[in-house]
């Protein structure tokens, strides 16, 4: 079963925010070699999570891993993303839809942390 992937952002009234979204998404694409990776955004960007999934979907993906592009766990992730997943999957029968955690926690984000302050040293 081929595999989609959505990177999900919050959304900003300020478009450059959104831009490193998708980016992100179109840099995640390349770097895994993935054809199925679009951007969403649960506010104030474009497309939402419904219009992500509506194209991956229409390209004949058929599970999708969500990929909150969040620092920590929420409100958002903790109600509104569940919610938002389960929305969804009641409306594509044989869809498999589920998010992986945020970037909190990865051992790499010490690393960038490390790498913002080593000029200061």
């Amino acid at each position: 079963m081929t595999t989609g992937f959505v990177v999900f952002g919050h959304g900003s009234r300020v478009e450059s925010a959104n831009q490193s979204v998708r980016d992100a998404a179109a840099a995640l694409a390349e770097a895994g070699s993935y054809p199925y990776v679009e951007p969403a955004f649960l506010e104030l960007g474009e497309p939402d999570l419904a219009g992500a999934v509506e194209r991956l979907v229409s390209q004949g993906v058929r599970k999708i891993a969500v990929l909150p592009y969040f620092l920590t766990l929420g409100t958002h992730l903790e109600r509104d993303l569940p919610r938002l997943i389960q929305d969804i999957a009641l409306q594509y029968k044989g869809l498999e839809i589920f998010s992986l955690p945020p970037l909190d926690g990865h051992p790499a984000l010490i690393q960038v942390l490390l790498d913002r302050t080593i000029s200061l040293t």
